[in-house]
């Protein structure tokens, strides 16, 4: 992890504007094309869940705004960040935590995410190692097609991590869509970045073969 230093004035003015906000997050919400992506898993016998976490995680690490956290007025930027994603449980009707170590190796992650979630529907969890801040908080909601979504959480002291939420895939003009949410702290990353991000996430989709490897 290392300290960002921003050498602008103006990107340092942008940095203290949206920090001294209540609410400085922003949420971005579209209908990803992923045509193509499903019947690729299907033939490499991969689960779907899973590889959508791997997706969705490997875009966040690629854009450094998206690894930056605000600890006490300071940013920092850690190396890799850790998708925490929901799953549901057997022992009640609510969800669990899932947090899996980013793997960039498809392979690696997805086997690893696909069996600490089973375990995680049998031993659930609702706790985050105190003191860590190297997540991405994802979830599903596949009964729903959305076009918005808002999130649960405190906005004080700074929750800087990032947050992705996916639902049910849908067939529009030819073509397979999945709406995806991304929130993301308007002091480290601005609309340029969560552009980028979608833009990343339909590349991989288009091209699945170059990144599940």
């Amino acid at each position: 992890m290392k300290e960002i230093i921003f050498n602008s004035s103006h990107r340092q003015k942008h940095f203290e504007f949206f920090n001294s906000m209540a609410r400085p997050h922003f949420n971005i919400t579209t209908q990803v094309d992923i045509t193509g992506l499903p019947a690729f898993l299907k033939q490499r016998s991969l689960p779907t869940n899973p590889s959508i976490v791997y997706l969705v995680a490997r875009a966040a690490n690629e854009i450094p705004e998206f690894r930056w956290r605000i600890r006490e007025g300071k940013v920092y930027e850690h190396e890799t960040v850790q998708p925490s994603f929901t799953v549901y449980t057997e022992v009640a009707d609510v969800f669990s935590f899932c947090t899996v170590p980013y793997e960039e190796e498809a392979g690696k992650f997805i086997k690893s995410a696909d069996a600490i979630s089973k375990k995680m529907r049998t031993e659930p969890s609702l706790e985050d190692e105190e003191g860590r801040d190297d997540f991405l908080f994802l979830s599903t909601i596949p009964w729903v097609s959305f076009t918005g979504f808002e999130h649960a959480m405190h906005y004080q002291p700074s929750d800087s991590v990032p947050r992705m939420v996916w639902g049910k895939f849908y067939e529009s003009g030819g073509k397979l869509l999945m709406p995806l949410s991304v929130q993301v702290h308007h002091a480290v990353a601005d609309g340029r970045h969560v552009g980028q991000y979608f833009q990343k996430i339909e590349a991989m989709a288009k091209n699945p073969a170059a990144y599940f490897r």
